[in-house]
């Protein structure tokens, strides 16, 4: 049944969530499925970019205080908006930087090696990015990232066990960095368990969340996660390099950045121009430099539109259209070797799926061919990220079939099997 088109359309008309599809700037020719990369442009964001042009042009230097989004409160007005996907407070939130500059800041500001403690814990399976800044402060502290960095191993190349993670935490380590889903294989980690781990061994710990959040519900104050960062473009349809975002638990809040600037202040001092800083008693300290205004403002439409159609839903239908092409994938394509290495307990699915091949990089130029927009990560692999906001289950259901067609026919034979420059 499920390999029949009607049911597809059937779960379509039964979603409750289809009508935002519409919101976004989405291709009668193109079925979109790298949403976890790049999100598509919604109208709202669109208007939002257009309206602080407008700003712009209308205030000029007043637009810093006048207007309907007042450019010197951007940054905290959107940090609010990250409240619900993350389960935090206001005062914890920022929208300012990107992903890695903000681990940057965070390290630069929760890295405090002493005496025994010296030691920085990551994982083997974690975005490059992470590890390089992770290298940098190491290095910054006159530490050999071969004898201070440790990284907890995955048993199969694509899944970290909690056990083994836990296991990592010894006397020495003095900070945690971890993704909260694996950007390859797609697997959620156990944040509250790890966290209260760390805990326990008084470790502070700090979750990179590029590959969640508005995909995957966070409750981080509860679980008493000490910081978080994270970009706006994948699953929360910023735009190219839109501003991230920093959670610092309160617990933390009044302390001085680890690198300040003049908008690390609090805004009522900021203009007193004092040599002294007097640190924001919110994330807002977090900040360094001037906010990115016009790369803020996709994120007026785009955020709003998620407090809409609110992310426990979102990840729902989420779960549904990952679980549907777990479930084509296995009916139509068991012939051609493709292995999924994305854990298929919802509880540890992020919101794409990863497939293995041999073939994997010619099969995505063959797809890309057929109107299909995957992502090729090297060596092997293939991320389908079906998005709630603006994919359809016909639209899982058709790119199976392609899929199906393309190893029928072998067309993937006609592409190379490397990489482009941007994968």
């Amino acid at each position: 049944m499920i390999v029949n088109k009607e049911y597809a359309l059937s779960l379509d008309k039964e979603d409750p969530i289809s009508h935002f599809r519409e919101e976004f700037y989405v291709s009668d020719e193109i079925i979109y499925l790298d949403g976890n990369s790049l999100g598509l442009l919604s109208k709202r964001s669109e208007k939002a970019v257009l309206t602080l042009l407008d700003s712009w042009k209308k205030y000029a230097i007043d637009g810093w205080t006048e207007g309907n989004n007042p450019w010197f409160y951007l940054s905290e007005e959107m940090g609010k908006q990250f409240a619900s996907l993350v389960g935090a407070t206001d005062k914890e939130l920022i929208a300012t930087g990107s992903t890695t500059t903000n681990l940057h800041q965070l390290l630069a500001t929760f890295y405090k090696p002493k005496g025994n403690k010296t030691k920085i814990l990551a994982d083997e399976l974690n975005f490059p990015s992470d590890i390089y800044a992770i290298k940098s402060h190491l290095q910054l502290h006159g530490l050999s990232p071969e004898d201070h960095l440790v990284t907890v191993k995955s048993r199969d190349g694509h899944t970290l066990r909690t056990e083994d993670i836990i296991s990592q935490m010894t006397d020495e380590i003095a900070l945690i960095i971890l993704p909260s889903v694996l950007y390859r294989s797609g697997q959620i980690l156990d944040m509250s368990a790890i966290t209260t781990a760390a805990h326990e061994r008084d470790i502070v710990i700090g979750f990179d969340l590029c590959h969640s959040i508005g995909s995957v519900p966070h409750d981080l104050s509860n679980w008493k996660v000490d910081f978080a960062f994270w970009c706006t473009y994948k699953h929360l349809n910023g735009g190219p390099g839109s501003v991230g975002g920093i959670y610092v638990n309160e617990k933390h809040l009044g302390k001085e950045p680890g690198l300040s600037g003049w908008f690390s202040s609090a805004k009522d001092k900021q203009f007193d121009l004092e040599y002294e800083l007097t640190p924001a008693l919110t994330a807002g300290a977090y900040q360094i430099g001037t906010p990115h205004i016009l790369s803020l403002a996709p994120l007026i439409g785009s955020l709003e539109i998620f407090n809409e159609a609110r992310i426990e839903t979102i990840r729902k239908k989420s779960l549904q259209l990952t679980d549907y092409l777990i479930r084509l994938i296995e009916a139509e394509l068991t012939e051609y070797t493709f292995e999924i290495t994305t854990p298929k307990e919802a509880h540890a699915r992020g919101g794409h799926i990863y497939l293995t091949h041999q073939n994997a990089a010619s099969i995505c130029k063959a797809l890309k061919s057929n109107g299909v927009i995957p992502d090729f990560r090297n060596p092997n692999g293939i991320r389908l990220a079906p998005v709630a906001l603006y994919n359809t289950f016909e639209e899982v259901w058709k790119t199976v079939q392609i899929l199906k067609r393309i190893m029928e026919e072998e067309q993937y034979k006609k592409y190379d099997n490397t990489r482009g420059v941007i994968a």
